[in-house]
């Protein structure tokens, strides 16, 4: 870790652009605006300097591991390929959002317990810090002694609480954005003989390697367990709140839903189904992600009635973007709203650095001060042309470099 010092950059610092120099040594910011003589200098006149992007939730990784249905590649290059993504699109934190399912197949817990472990093993030779989303499906019951595992490893995890389950079995009169939560009394449930039914577990059937007649028996099987659910949910949370393990709850649709997971110390709401849900969250102080993707095709992939998060960014109804499912998207998320002029760039860029940052409990990172991480990203930033990545830093090194210096 040779000291480095960046000049002449356009940096991002919490609420302004300014026009400076850093002072990086031993993985850390050590001073700004300072003339002090390094190891090595970049002359970075013309490109923006901003926080390396911290992606709280991205699900990408599913599809290096099998890029076509039933088709699965060896786990380390999967990875190894993940985390270059990941370092060529700016992303120096990534929480991979690792389901514990129920379902057979890629989802399955020997599946994400073998990523996990991959990931454990694999990490002196990836590029950026690769951590863990335990992305529970409530249902999943046989995940718990993976959460206490992993709970305990390296890198704390963050818990989201997931609930497919019951969003595959709502009564076909229940829209999925405003469906009542999910273990109140008026939750009404669809027939596993409804034909209808067959479109909802289209995905996870494909996924699962199962047949149709095998998955819906199995199903069946597994919403038997609904009146332990809750249980099960307050023992998670426990095991969450003991590591100080940052919690989030999934697809919240009522404030009923928001209040329920607040009190067991979610304090953020990820991709909450409707306006009304995510107003109430910011009225009680909760983080609220979307997905950059949202932003780039002007609206949720799951059609109308859903948030549009670039209005709920110019609402202030977002404070983190991430990834979902296409990491190139929150490079590209940020510029699209520096285009709409939606906000100053320092506010935009809080989406994903400082928002995410709070929300994740890394409180070495996230900005550009004296005695942070150096976490940074050197891109080629104009209104008119598509942001490109010339260098990604993480703790201090330099992890790819697109230009030269």
């Amino acid at each position: 870790m040779e000291s480095l010092r960046i000049d002449g950059a356009r940096v991002v610092l919490r609420k302004e652009v300014v026009e400076t120099s850093l002072f990086i040594e031993a993985g850390l910011i050590q001073e700004i605006g300072t003339q002090t003589k390094a190891y090595r200098s970049i002359d970075a006149r013309g490109r923006l300097l901003a926080p390396g992007l911290i992606d709280i939730h991205g699900d990408a990784f599913e599809r290096v591991i099998m890029p076509r249905e039933g088709v699965f590649f060896p786990l380390d290059i999967a990875i190894l390929e993940t985390d270059r993504q990941l370092a060529a699109n700016g992303i120096t934190t990534a929480y991979h959002a690792v389901t514990l399912s129920w379902e057979p197949g890629l989802r399955h817990i020997e599946s994400s317990e073998n990523f996990i472990h991959r990931i454990t093993t694999l990490s002196p030779r990836l590029c950026v810090e690769n951590r863990i989303q335990l992305r529970w499906e409530t249902f999943a019951f046989e995940a718990l002694d993976l959460i206490k595992s992993t709970l305990q490893g390296p890198l704390l995890p963050s818990v989201a609480f997931n609930d497919h389950t019951s969003t595959t079995m709502r009564s076909f009169d229940m829209s999925l954005q405003n469906r009542p939560f999910e273990h109140s009394d008026v939750f009404e449930e669809a027939s596993l003989d409804d034909p209808r039914l067959l479109g909802r577990i289209e995905a996870k059937l494909k996924r699962s390697g199962l047949s149709q007649d095998e998955f819906l028996k199995h199903l069946g099987q597994v919403w038997d367990r609904r009146p332990e659910v809750p249980q099960k949910i307050q023992e998670v949370a426990t095991l969450a709140r003991g590591c100080d393990a940052p919690m989030l709850s999934h697809d919240d649709s009522q404030i009923e839903t928001r209040d329920y997971y607040r009190a067991l110390g979610a304090q953020t709401s990820e991709f909450p189904m409707n306006t009304e849900t995510a107003r109430y969250a910011k009225e009680n102080a909760d983080l609220i992600v979307f997905g950059a993707p949202n932003v780039l095709h002007g609206g949720s992939h799951l059609g109308s009635g859903s948030p549009n998060a670039s209005e709920m960014i110019a609402e202030g109804l977002c404070h983190i973007l991430a990834s979902d499912y296409y990491y190139p998207a929150m490079l590209g998320a940020l510029h699209s709203l520096y285009q709409q002029d939606t906000a100053p760039v320092a506010q935009l860029w809080s989406l994903v650095s400082h928002g995410p940052a709070q929300a994740m409990k890394l409180w070495d990172r996230g900005v550009i001060e004296v005695g942070k991480r150096a976490d940074l990203v050197l891109v080629d930033w104009s209104k008119d042309q598509s942001p490109a990545v010339h260098m990604t830093m993480s703790n201090g090194v330099m992890t790819s470099q697109f230009a030269p210096f």
